[in-house]
């Protein structure tokens, strides 16, 4: 896990181990000594995530089934995609540090996406969609995510089929990886898309935080919606805070093998 936080603050070495079925996987962070909040620590879990899915990725290679995700190949990232709370938040402080002329691109760009949706008919039933919808598997959300996915409308990040903020990009899209052809993702109703066992996943453990601290929402957000929730000034990580290596524990200890 190469991520650092900033040479200003002090920082300490954790070491943490995961019980993953019959083995185990041992990894090290570095995280601030002192106050830090959970939007603030995202990069080690970031760090961390890689390291799991090029793990997953390696293996995978091992059994003679290549990771077949690669730049310029775009086709998922048509499909909805949920962010927690406090991934928005880190979003909204990296889209307020770029100049003014590229922050009301941006914002045109979302603008635009929003209104393509809203000539669909999904952006009301994003909206009107109740809260137990949103959090649950059932037969209207997962229709509402098929009917988002055929729209084939893309993620407002998305320039020449390749990820603008890859290095920054949400934990579910980190750890959606195929092993079946580039060209199945176009449409995996005909097409058999295929992927690699993944032992964890951790983008569900930052949601799960996001409803704990939200009470009654789902604890994300459609990535699409971004900019209309910074219009809030909402700074949920500011609720999740502690030393470094106390919040690495609180969200360490929640993590829990499929």
């Amino acid at each position: 896990m190469d991520e650092q936080p900033s040479a200003q603050q002090e920082t300490v070495s954790v070491e943490f181990t995961l019980a993953i079925g019959e083995g185990h996987i041992s990894a090290t962070a570095v995280v601030p000594a002192g106050q830090t909040n959970l939007t603030k620590i995202l990069p080690v879990i970031q760090a961390f995530d890689d390291s799991l899915i090029a793990t997953v990725a390696s293996q995978a290679a091992g059994d003679g089934h290549p990771v077949s995700c690669k730049a310029g190949c775009g086709a998922c990232c048509r499909q909805m995609v949920p962010i927690s709370i406090f991934e928005a938040e880190a979003l909204a402080e990296w889209i307020h540090s770029l100049p003014e002329s590229q922050q009301q691109q941006l914002a045109q760009r979302f603008h635009q996406t929003l209104l393509s949706f809203a000539a669909t008919g999904l952006l009301d039933r994003m909206v009107e969609m109740s809260k137990e919808d949103w959090r649950v598997e059932n037969e209207v959300n997962q229709r509402l995510m098929r009917d988002y996915f055929y729209t084939r409308i893309p993620c407002p990040f998305l320039q020449d089929e390749s990820c603008s903020i890859h290095p920054i990009r949400p934990l579910v899209c980190r750890e959606y990886i195929v092993v079946s052809p580039a060209e199945h993702c176009v449409d995996p109703a005909i097409h058999p898309v295929l992927a690699p066992h993944q032992p964890l996943k951790l983008f569900p453990i930052l949601n799960e935080m996001g409803a704990k601290l939200e009470h009654d929402t789902r604890g994300w957000i459609p990535l699409v919606f971004l900019f209309a929730w910074m219009k809030a000034g909402a700074h949920p990580g500011e609720a999740v805070s502690g030393t470094g290596p106390e919040l690495l524990y609180e969200f360490v200890r929640r993590i829990t093998p499929p």
